[in-house]
């Protein structure tokens, strides 16, 4: 009976312990475990169901994905073992690609799970008061601005030419005058939704990268800092409740070119974390 109490008292140190606290205590959490600590991580899956279940699946081993290294189909834990493979100082950092390049994913797409109008950008206009566009659209010079403003305008009106233009140039600087950051994201391709409440992706968040309009796979990323020009691009379905001091350090280590951490910063393991049942 000693000896078993003792086993019993050994194993129970060995386990991890946790002293997370949810905003919801039931929504799932996730546990990333890393080579330099772990990081639990609650999900959201009333604000964006599809990506938590994609998330878990994955993670669990329960969903089929294409393995492009073998190329074929295969269905185990995807995230174990990869890395951390983009970290960029006050900014963020990126895993979840099985290149470990950042052109990786599970061999599908699913769509964004956004509500622009809860995050306000219906209602920041696109051309601010003195004549500039607005900081979040990142408009550094003409040309950005007719591939992120004008170009993608026409298109919606229906402009394809000069003469076109000529005829509706009234319409088109009315239009310019009252477009939003809401209608300038639909007009490069996001399809937003009224009905999930959404989060603005603030430091410590977890939301989907992509490369652009409903290219969500299995690659996410962790704000170091508060992003707002990111808001209506990337869906938020989760949050770290402890071990942001880790992600912190992850977001400090040495990079190369393209932000790659020069010794990778491995994901070891993650799971959905299975609380203890009262005996």
């Amino acid at each position: 009976m000693k000896l078993f109490l003792i086993f019993s008292a050994m194993l129970s140190a060995a386990l991890p312990v946790y002293g997370f606290v949810q905003e919801d205590p039931g929504n799932p959490v996730c546990i990333l475990k890393t080579g330099m600590g772990d990081i639990s991580v609650e999900l959201y899956p009333r604000e964006a169901p599809k990506t938590v279940e994609n998330f878990i699946a994955l993670s669990s081993g329960r969903k089929e994905f294409f393995d492009a290294a073998r190329q074929q189909k295969v269905q185990r834990a995807f995230y174990d073992g990869l890395i951390f493979h983009r970290v960029i100082q006050d900014f963020m950092i990126q895993g979840g690609c099985p290149k470990g390049d950042g052109t990786g994913g599970p061999g599908f797409e699913f769509e964004d799970e956004i509500n622009a109008a809860a995050l306000g950008l219906d209602k920041i206009k696109a051309i601010q008061p003195d004549g500039r566009t607005h900081p979040y659209l990142l408009v550094r010079n003409p040309q950005d601005f007719y591939r992120v403003v004008l170009g993608p305008l026409y298109a919606r009106m229906g402009i394809h030419s000069r003469e076109q233009f000529e005829e509706r140039k009234q319409e088109v600087e009315q239009r310019l005058q009252q477009i939003t950051l809401k209608e300038c994201y639909e007009n490069l391709g996001y399809e937003y939704t009224d009905a999930l409440p959404s989060r603005q992706p603030v430091r410590g968040v977890v939301a989907m990268a992509n490369s652009g309009p409903g290219t969500n796979g299995s690659q996410f990323f962790i704000p170091l800092v508060d992003t707002p020009w990111l808001a209506g691009k990337h869906t938020v379905f989760g949050k770290v409740i402890e071990g942001m001091d880790v992600v912190d350090r992850i977001g400090v280590v040495p990079v190369s070119e393209g932000g790659k951490p020069r010794t990778d910063v491995v994901i070891q393991s993650l799971r959905l974390y299975e609380r203890k049942q009262p005996e």
